[in-house]
């Protein structure tokens, strides 16, 4: 590949590397639309297939992430900001757990409270996040904003680890809002 003298190349080999020792199987970055959630989601599933995972972890990390990214693009249409990059990856961490990274640019009281309702989460067991998926599912529909409700509930039943969050402050409005969720 030739570059003029004013282009600063993008050093893939740098970047495999990073994914070869942090095992990322599948990174996604950009603006996410419903084709591609699919399309993505359909290669993750035929990638976990062909490595000969059983079907519930196939089933696990195929719904988490699908989660992650419908959230993301429903905040982005939400707040118009069709165009606004997010990123979104799996890999495995050094116990053969699959991790779901996703992380979108939202406003600090966005972040904020979907941080709080993380936190209320992360010290319940098995069978408090059950009841808790239960209360959520018999609310009436108008009293549920979309955010963090059920889908929430759902993935930390799923982990084997507690959900994981973090902000990163953008500017004064924006923050960039992490969520780990470990399978």
């Amino acid at each position: 590949m030739t570059l003029s003298n004013q282009e600063t190349p993008i050093d893939l080999l740098a970047i495999r590397e990073i994914f070869n020792r942090q095992n990322i199987m599948l990174c996604f970055n950009g603006p996410v639309t419903a084709p591609l959630i699919e399309e993505i989601g359909t290669a993750l599933r035929k990638h976990m297939e062909g490595l000969e995972e059983s079907p519930s972890a196939v089933a696990d990390v195929f719904s988490v992430y699908i989660e992650m990214a419908q959230n993301i693009r429903r905040y982005a249409q939400a707040q118009a900001l069709e165009n606004e990059t997010a990123t979104i990856l799996v890999s495995r961490d050094a116990l053969g757990r699959y991790v779901i990274l996703a992380s979108n640019v939202v406003s600090h009281s966005d972040a904020n409270a979907l941080g709080e309702r993380i936190e209320q989460l992360r010290p319940l067991d098995k069978e408090a996040l059950k009841t808790a998926f239960k209360t959520q599912l018999r609310q009436p529909r108008s009293t549920l904003s979309g955010s963090a409700g059920l889908g929430l509930i759902d993935m930390a039943r799923k982990a084997t680890a507690p959900l994981q969050h973090a902000l990163q402050t953008l500017d004064n409005a924006r923050v960039l809002f992490s969520l780990r969720v470990t399978l």
